[in-house]
């Protein structure tokens, strides 16, 4: 019998796109994570955004998320990631450059080395160094860990608009997102992850609680300080335009996180599962403990302050996902839900400072609390075996509670460090901005909302303007009689358009 001729194909290696290198389970996983965090933005942000805001707000409020992913990618691929994940141009940047090479996205992904320093028990520091050729590699390629990184690019920018939502210029957004991710979130993303000197130090920031949700909330709620506050009467009452896409959008958000923490190990290997269990443990036992004080001193569970709860504790575990034990995560989600819920309900009611600047969705202390709360509770609880998994080179790196006290001044060091950057770097941005167009949108486009900036509106709650009119019905005997509002003529027997 005559074989039969095999075709060659990409299951096959055929023209090199399968080398030996690659992985195709860590591959595919790294695929689906970075989709899984990209349907954390786009529907999941966008549902949220549009739906937890006050009507009249929630084409613009969608479209500001929708907006912010597009253009980020584009700088993402252009310039951002090299400068996030590149060569070297100061201890806190890297190199600009493109990623869109053909032959550089298939090339084998890889993170730079760098020299390590860590703290001694005579109280000294010691350097471990890798050799100049060494990296950080993965079984995959650079296509899929570009992709992977722009997700988080984007999910910070967009988490970072909730502080600005119903009044700030959607013009001046399209100026500001380029430009925050150019000069604020790639500082952030090359310190801590790429090679910078915090990643140098130890710092840990397993999967964002420094790059993403503390730079977001601090970032949002400097932007909120310099664009202004909404109408009055806006901050007196804004309730969500639809309870239950909000929760959907909520749910996307957090089943997403599976892939925004699972993916960070860049395998599919034991630290993404121990990463995926913490992530649902915390949020879940966030979420009963914020809802539990609503009811304790407010006497009504609050669906809101539920997805707030939720969102506490998908932040609060975020930096410490991969390198704390279950009970640790437990812990962790009754402060998320305990320590923000505080700084949310008790002291911003009594700081003039916080009422003062109208953070809309409270991301400062969702994200700015929650994000650094997570960065000290990796300090408390990082058991030193699951921390070996990482790649930062600190064979010491463990937290308080298993004898490294130095671990949380390297935390808390590495917080300050993301502040002050943020609150500088927005700043100047904002300014600059200001000089050319107005932050703020007018008035009168604030008292009629998404109409005037867009020309749009979420719903046609009126359709046409047809309304059911029984007089005319029973006096003609049609079936169809509607009283229709609006310029026209009379069209049909019992159809009544008033000019």
């Amino acid at each position: 019998m005559a074989s039969s001729s095999v075709v060659p194909s990409g299951y096959v290696n055929g023209g090199g796109v399968d080398p030996d290198w690659l992985n195709k389970g860590d591959n595919a996983w790294q695929l689906t994570a970075a989709t899984l965090v990209g349907i954390q933005c786009v529907p999941g942000l966008v549902i949220l955004y549009g739906s937890i805001v006050k009507k009249k707000w929630g084409v613009n409020s969608a479209f500001m998320a929708l907006y912010a992913y597009a253009a980020s990618l584009l700088c993402w691929v252009t310039w951002a990631y090299k400068m996030s994940f590149g060569e070297k141009l100061l201890p806190l940047w890297g190199k600009a450059g493109t990623t869109l090479s053909y032959k550089y996205l298939q090339a084998q992904a890889n993170l730079p080395s760098t020299t390590q320093y860590h703290h001694q028990g005579d109280g000294t520091l010691s350097t471990s160094t890798p050799s100049p050729s060494s990296s950080s590699t993965a079984f995959f390629d650079m296509a899929s860990l570009v992709f992977f990184q722009f997700q988080f690019a984007a999910i910070t920018l967009i988490l970072l608009a909730g502080s600005v939502l119903g009044r700030m210029s959607f013009r001046a957004w399209m100026l500001f997102v380029p430009l925050w991710l150019t000069l604020s979130y790639t500082v952030g993303a090359f310190s801590v992850w790429g090679g910078g000197f915090l990643w140098q130090w130890g710092v840990i920031d397993y999967s964002g609680g420094y790059v993403i949700h503390l730079s977001s909330g601090v970032a949002g709620f400097t932007a909120a300080y310099w664009v202004g506050p909404r109408l009055p009467k806006d901050r007196e009452r804004f309730p969500p335009n639809n309870m239950l896409l909000m929760l959907a959008g909520a749910g996307l958000l957090w089943m997403g996180w599976t892939g925004f923490n699972g993916g960070t190990s860049l395998a599919a290997n034991l630290s993404a599962s121990v990463a995926v269990l913490n992530t649902h443990v915390c949020a879940a036992t966030s979420l009963l403990t914020w809802t539990t004080l609503d009811v304790l001193l407010f006497g009504k569970p609050s669906v809101i302050g539920a997805v707030q709860g939720m969102m506490t504790g998908l932040v609060v575990i975020t930096p410490a996902a991969g390198v704390v034990s279950g009970w640790a995560s437990i812990v962790m989600g009754i402060l998320a839900g305990c320590v923000p819920w505080f700084t949310m309900m008790i002291i911003h009611k009594h700081w003039s400072f916080l009422q003062k600047v109208d953070d809309t969705l409270g991301v400062f202390h969702t994200h700015a609390v929650a994000g650094l709360l997570g960065g000290i509770c990796a300090g408390l609880f990082a058991e030193p075996l699951l921390c070996s998994y990482l790649s930062l080179g600190v064979p010491a790196a463990k937290g308080f509670f298993f004898g490294s006290y130095f671990q949380l001044v390297k935390q808390v060091a590495g917080a300050l460090f993301i502040i002050v950057w943020n609150v500088i770097s927005t700043s100047l941005i904002l300014f600059v901005i200001g000089l050319v167009l107005p932050l703020r949108m007018s008035d009168a486009h604030l008292l009629i909302g998404d109409d005037a900036e867009h020309g749009e509106e979420a719903y046609a709650l009126w359709g046409d303007g047809e309304k059911y009119n029984i007089a005319i019905q029973q006096a003609s005997g049609s079936e169809i009689d509607y009283t229709h509002h609006g310029a026209g003529m009379i069209n049909g027997r019992g159809i009544t358009v008033h000019t």
